[in-house]
């Protein structure tokens, strides 16, 4: 069970820091544009409030911490005394998380599957890893009373069940937001463009290029504040929020935009924040490049 958490570990903690900008492009077996669209998609993020949000692979991080550091913690000398009592604590410890854990990943791989229909080889191998410790849990847990293992496991998957339902519900960009600090309105941007900005979204918006976005989506706000105000209004934004101002949330629809911000250029979409470079060479620009 350390073992498996150990590989969750670095699992989620690259997508962790990948997104956090602390390590480089990650390589997703199976093509990295269905990663980015997972994990560019509303469920790839927690909001918290205040605008706060964490990348929804951190909660998965800190759980195979969690499993890791209670598989281990038996296994360390001096606690020899005390180390029945001790290991019975900690199975039932691995028990609840690893119970959680694999509930909430099925929930996810549905969200995968039905929703945002991509394929994501990190989350597939953490939901995989999530299901085998919960396994390994009811199989070597040594358990006095299975009847309370199963009452305790059903009550607790229920919960977590319920409680992951009504989050993927909110989550949902197609579901209208009852309420809003924004009003259905995008924040201000503040940053101020540069004449080079300018020039790319003024290319970007001769070249039909289209960024479909959300008043409510924070990477959507960063991504214009990388632009700058000047910039933003030269661009070619489309609203799918259904109840944001001017919406086309139909037209976001049809397109199959599950993830925000998404780019449309030359037919093609991408999900998530990109680079000004990156748009650039997408778009055929051939401007000046001093982003």
């Amino acid at each position: 069970m350390a073992i498996l958490a150990t590989i969750g570990v670095i699992d989620t903690g690259s997508i962790t820091f990948n997104r956090w900008g602390w390590i480089g492009t990650l390589s997703c077996p199976g093509g990295s544009e269905g990663c980015d669209k997972v994990l560019n998609s509303a469920w790839g993020t927690l909001s918290i409030s205040n605008g706060l949000t964490l990348p929804l692979s951190l909660l998965g991080f800190i759980s195979y911490l969690a499993v890791l550091l209670l598989a281990m913690l038996p296994l360390l000398p001096g606690l020899s005394k005390n180390k029945a009592n001790l290991s019975r604590r900690t199975w039932w410890g691995l028990f609840a998380i690893s119970c959680s854990m694999a509930v909430f990943s099925l929930i996810l791989i549905g969200l995968m599957t039905f929703k945002i229909e991509a394929f994501c080889f990190f989350c597939f191998l953490s939901a995989f890893i999530s299901i085998m410790l919960l396994v390994l849990t009811v199989i070597g847990g040594g358990w006095d009373d299975p009847g309370e293992l199963i009452f305790r496991g059903i009550l607790l998957s229920l919960a977590v069940l319920l409680g992951g339902l009504i989050w993927a519900s909110s989550a949902d960009p197609l579901q209208p937001k009852a309420s809003s600090n924004f009003g259905g309105i995008s924040p201000l941007v503040e940053t101020k463009s540069t004449q080079e900005t300018i020039s790319l979204a003024k290319h970007l918006r001769s070249s039909g290029v289209v960024m479909y976005s959300a008043y409510w989506c924070p990477h959507c706000h960063e991504q214009k504040e990388i632009f700058g105000k000047e910039a933003v209004k030269e661009l070619i934004v489309v609203e799918c929020a259904s109840d944001g101002q001017n919406n086309q949330s139909s037209l976001c629809e049809r397109k199959g935009i599950t993830g925000y911000p998404s780019w449309e250029i030359n037919g093609q979409l991408l999900s998530g924040i990109q680079s000004l470079q990156e748009l650039a060479d997408q778009s055929g620009y051939k401007g000046t490049e001093k982003f």
